[in-house]
């Protein structure tokens, strides 16, 4: 982009919402210099208790942000005391539970350990670090109102948010605009972007309570910090519990009857008849929503984008939706950044509704409605007063389940138009690359070590004791392992070529990074890889078109 056009912005990005999503956003383009501007209707983080549960992956962001340490620190449970789940038949309280949702099983395939905290903590870490950062500027207290765009840039009006309403509108401009405005999203509806809805036709309750009782009760699981409890009235829908803090503070969400209120339904005895005994209750928030599923058609609408709930919205089942959200800025914000610095071809932003929203259609099939379902199916074939044998020789594949879960949640980009599995050798560089017609972006993949086109870098030690993962630049990174001298020049000299900022790390084809099964790893900015081969010595026009399609210049 000329000088001339960037006169007439602002900013290069608008961003509309400054919850995780907005500010994880900020965060990444603010690091690379993009100018942003965030528009965040709240002056301070709401304090609801959701998306609290952080994963591995997310801590990579974290760590990637410069917020690791700080996000840790805030954390309001003890990390001595452990942050894993549980699913109970009936009660809380039964004889029939099994562990559910153990992340740190797949631990060894990330850089960084997974976290829980609730999500208005993790807003304030992510705030102060906007704070320091000089290309962001956050407007705390201002609401969106209309959106507009044309064939150079977004216009947005803003207002501020007065007890009079007596605040004059005022106008910004940019290159792009990111709605992170939630379910509810302005911007999505204004930029004309449709949604697929799925509802589920339950009212859902959210309360937020203390008891210390509740605690004292629940010693019997050490080292849980949320629990799910399957009713067979409910046919797959969840009783679900989760700590705050340890000892004191909780929250609780579960199916209610259509036309409840905050009034006219006894949510203390609901809480008692699900844990199974009676504790003290003393509630802080009592709030309604509606179980159903919301996918955008398109993540984008010209100079438009959206991203986290204002993209995709569903019942909180299983941690997905925070960690989905804060995906899909570290996948736009690179890609946003490398078009504006102009080393990008402008078709590389089409590759995050290709990538990105086809994740989240398998998230929810594969995953989140599939878990409802299975559960239905559990509750209705199997009871502990029909058949107590079946009925836990049931529960214990259960179990068994819920680990394969973990492992097999592992968001790929398989498919997507930057991944290259294969290249056809040509000295035409704008060529496309060889896809298999079955592959396609997916949550649903397979934890590995080996280093797969599409799929999330796994670390390994170099042969310095570093880690890979402390070596990455933040542009692309190319891996080259045992790999010849004049293969890897050339990538060096293509990159310079066209202008694309790859940082190259050279090691022997021994120990840990073996299990890459690479000589050559080309590795996103996101910590994805783009390419990879096994061969030491490349053909001499392999490097260029290796970037060339890595960074969005591929045939539609």
């Amino acid at each position: 982009m000329t000088q001339s056009k960037k006169s007439q912005y602002n900013a290069d990005v608008l961003i509309v919402g400054g919850g995780p999503v907005g500010m994880g956003l900020a965060i990444e383009l603010g690091q690379r210099g993009v100018k942003c501007l965030v528009v965040e209707r709240y002056v301070k983080p709401q304090p609801i208790p959701k998306g609290q549960n952080l994963t591995q992956r997310t801590l990579e962001h974290m760590h990637v942000w410069g917020t690791e340490k700080q996000l840790r620190a805030a954390r309001t449970i003890p990390p001595e005391y452990g942050i894993g789940g549980l699913t109970a038949y009936g009660t809380l309280l039964s004889p029939h539970a099994h562990d559910w949702l153990q992340r740190d099983l797949v631990k060894p395939y990330y850089y960084t350990a997974n976290e829980r905290l609730p999500q208005y903590a993790t807003e304030e870490v992510l705030r102060e670090r906007v704070a320091q950062l000089p290309s962001v500027e956050v407007l705390y207290g201002f609401d969106a109102e209309t959106i507009e765009q044309d064939e150079e840039g977004v216009t947005l009006t803003v207002t501020e948010r007065t007890a009079d309403k007596s605040s004059a509108l005022q106008v910004v401009r940019a290159a792009y605009a990111v709605g992170c405005d939630g379910s509810g999203s302005r911007v999505r509806q204004q930029a004309g972007i449709t949604q697929t809805l799925t509802s589920h036709d339950r009212k859902m309750v959210l309360l937020v309570f203390r008891s210390t009782q509740l605690h004292e009760l629940l010693k019997r699981y050490p080292g849980k910090s949320f629990y799910n409890v399957l009713h067979p009235d409910l046919k797959g829908y969840w009783k679900f519990f989760g700590r705050v803090d340890l000892g004191n503070t909780w929250f609780f969400h579960a199916p209610v009857p259509a036309g409840t209120t905050a009034d006219n339904f006894d949510f203390r005895a609901y809480l008692h008849e699900s844990v199974g005994a009676e504790f003290e209750v003393d509630f802080e928030y009592i709030g309604f929503w509606d179980l159903r599923f919301a996918l955008a058609d398109n993540y984008r609408a010209g100079r438009i984008f959206v991203a986290g709930d204002a993209a995709h919205s569903h019942p909180p089942y299983g941690g997905y939706g925070i960690n989905s959200g804060l995906e899909d800025v570290r996948n736009i914000g690179w890609k946003l950044a490398a078009v504006l610095e102009g080393w990008a071809d402008a078709k590389l932003l089409d590759s995050y509704d290709a990538e990105r929203r086809l994740v989240f259609r398998s998230t929810i099939d594969d995953f989140i409605a599939k878990s409802i379902k299975s559960d239905g199916d559990f509750l209705e074939a199997y009871s502990p007063d029909r058949d107590l044998q079946a009925f836990e020789l049931a529960l214990k594949e259960r179990a068994s389940g819920a680990v394969s879960e973990v492992h097999a949640f592992e968001p790929n980009y398989e498919g997507s138009p930057i991944i290259l599995h294969s290249v056809v050798e040509s000295t035409d560089v704008a060529l496309s690359v060889a896809q298999t017609s079955q592959r396609h972006p997916s949550a649903k993949g397979n934890h590995r070590f080996e280093a797969n086109a599409g799929h999330h870098l796994a670390p390994a030690t170099l042969s310095s004791g570093q880690n890979v993962f402390e070596k990455l630049g933040s542009g692309f990174t190319l891996l080259a392992l045992g790999a010849h001298a004049d293969s890897v020049d050339a990538f060096r000299v293509a990159a310079k070529e066209m202008n694309v900022p790859l940082t190259i790390v050279e090691d022997s084809f021994e120990g840990e990074v073996k299990r890459y099964q690479a000589h050559f790893v080309l590795i996103r900015p996101d910590h994805f890889v783009a390419w990879t081969s096994a061969d030491a010595q490349l053909s001499t026009h392999l490097p260029k078109q290796v970037l060339t399609l890595a960074r969005g210049a591929f045939k539609n």
